[in-house]
């Protein structure tokens, strides 16, 4: 796959699986909403008071995983919580996706977090055998 088809495919799903570590080492997952940029960052919402967001502040790694039909994306990135024109340009990105994400907006403890990539692995499993595709910074959907 190129990496245009990749972008194509991370964005076919909007509900992810996002594995963080908890500080006694247990891992800890959740399906969260997320929104994909067009420099394969990936933006969600959370609430400060969960345990994803009380992970990722303490460390910041993390992996997401996606399935559309045959296909699957694993994502192992960074993460931050943007701020000021940052924050606006991650907020535009998951508002495009979310369209009720400005209602959460309000909601007390809402959290924008922005997963930079430092790996993603695309495989579709719909051929005779395996296509995988293993992307790495810096990313760019030419090609």
């Amino acid at each position: 796959m190129t990496p245009r088809e990749v972008l194509a495919l991370m964005r076919r799903s909007s509900f992810w699986v996002e594995a963080t570590t908890h500080a006694n080492g247990a891992p800890q997952a959740a399906v969260i909403g997320v929104a994909v940029g067009d420099s394969f960052e990936l933006v969600f919402d959370t609430l400060d008071s969960t345990r994803k967001c009380a992970n990722l502040r303490r460390e910041p790694r993390v992996a997401l995983a996606m399935w559309a039909g045959e296909a699957t994306v694993q994502v192992e990135g960074v993460t931050d919580e943007p701020t000021g024109a940052e924050l606006a340009a991650a907020k535009r990105v998951y508002f495009a996706t979310f369209p009720d994400g400005p209602d959460r907006e309000k909601w007390a403890g809402i959290t924008y977090v922005r997963v930079k990539p430092t790996w993603i692995r695309a495989t579709d499993f719909s051929g005779a055998e395996p296509a995988i595709t293993e992307l790495r910074p810096p990313f760019s959907s030419t090609g």
